[in-house]
């Protein structure tokens, strides 16, 4: 004789109730992550512009690269040299247009940067489209990876 399962009332509605809270609670929490990103997207840039090292020591992971569009691969000591040592100082170094995706604990910023400064003694300027990419690391958002190309024209 096969046995019923009884479901008690008060269990309906928690089981009712938590299925329809959690996808606003899931959705109420992503507007706040976004602008935590953008935040740190904006502190990323100011780093380069002000040759703050020691943010990007904290944000950046360890095992960084940034792809150019040109196949050429940078990492994080390589950013660190070249801000440190000052052969590149930066007048602008902005993101615009940014625009964020969060997949659990990976997000993903795109957008356009401005860069204008001086390398290696010579004036630049640039327009690059970007794609950043952000990992949750114990908790905190960290830079892990990153592409850039030019725009097509």
């Amino acid at each position: 004789m096969k046995q019923r399962l009884t479901i008690p009332p008060q269990l309906v509605v928690l089981l009712v109730l938590l299925t329809t809270a959690l996808p606003t609670l899931a959705t109420q929490e992503q507007p706040d992550e976004k602008e935590k990103i953008l935040a740190l997207e904006r502190q990323w840039c100011d780093a380069y512009l002000h040759a703050d090292t020691a943010f990007l020591k904290r944000f950046v992971v360890d095992d960084f690269t940034l792809t150019s569009s040109q196949g050429q691969i940078s990492t994080k000591a390589d950013d660190l040299k070249e801000l440190s040592t000052g052969t590149t100082k930066y007048e602008v170094f902005e993101n615009r247009d940014m625009k964020v995706r969060i997949y659990g604990d990976t997000a993903v910023v795109t957008g356009t940067t401005v860069v204008k400064g001086v390398t290696n003694g010579k004036p630049y300027s640039t327009e690059v489209v970007f794609t950043d990419t952000l990992a949750r690391i114990n908790g905190e958002w960290r830079g892990v990876a990153g592409h850039v190309s030019k725009p097509s024209q």
